[in-house]
């Protein structure tokens, strides 16, 4: 009896082709991802006008948008699309990040809540302007005109961690008045985020920053 071998049909070339740039990433593609990230990650900034209002309402809201976003992303790792937020969560997500569960939003959530927790009114919007502003700007600034790569710090840039200092240090000067406090805790903070931590790095900025704020304010 003859066994007849079945030759897989090789994928035409144009398809093959197709699938390949699914997976590709242009330097352009790379930067919108990172914008639409730090526009997120600068929302964070709401919790200061909040915590002048009461002191428990930004830990409430940061709450309520840590339950709705985790629900999202477990929702989303399941076939269903939760409106607005699994679209936002698509759109922001890092190569690194692949098919798991974007962790980024969660850490963010955690710092902010950290430093409202810890730290006194005024040094909570310290940690918070370091985390929201210094990351923010200093991974914008890196993607679109770094050239100079910082050693050990996994692909950042001289410019970057400069522009992370001078942010933190215009917005902390422009909060207390304070020139050297300010360079000591915009330091501190281009430190920590210069550090390649990953996600970790918005639990981290925050309690550094609210750790030096409460030592030299």
């Amino acid at each position: 009896m003859r066994i007849d071998h079945v030759v897989p049909r090789a994928e035409p070339l144009e398809h093959a082709s197709h699938n390949r740039r699914l997976h590709f990433r242009s330097p352009a593609e790379d930067l919108r991802i990172e914008v639409t990230r730090k526009s997120l990650h600068l929302l964070i900034l709401f919790c200061i006008p909040l915590l002048d209002i009461s002191p428990t309402l930004p830990i409430v809201c940061l709450l309520a948008g840590l339950l709705v976003y985790s629900v999202s992303e477990l929702l989303r790792h399941h076939g269903i699309t939760v409106p607005v937020i699994a679209p936002l969560t698509e759109r922001a997500a890092r190569r690194r990040d692949g098919n798991r569960f974007v962790l980024g939003p969660v850490t963010l959530a955690l710092g902010a809540m950290l430093a409202l927790l810890i730290f006194d009114p005024l040094q909570a919007k310290i940690a918070i302007l370091a985390l929201g502003i210094g990351d923010s700007f200093s991974s914008l600034i890196g993607k679109s005109f770094g050239r100079i790569p910082m050693p050990l710090s996994d692909g950042k840039s001289v410019e970057g961690s400069l522009f992370c200092f001078a942010t933190v240090l215009l917005a902390v000067f422009l909060l207390t008045g304070r020139f050297i406090p300010a360079c000591i805790i915009a330091l501190t903070t281009a430190l920590v985020e210069f550090w390649p931590t990953k996600d970790w790095d918005n639990v981290l900025i925050p309690l550094a920053a609210g750790v030096v704020a409460s030592l030299v304010i």
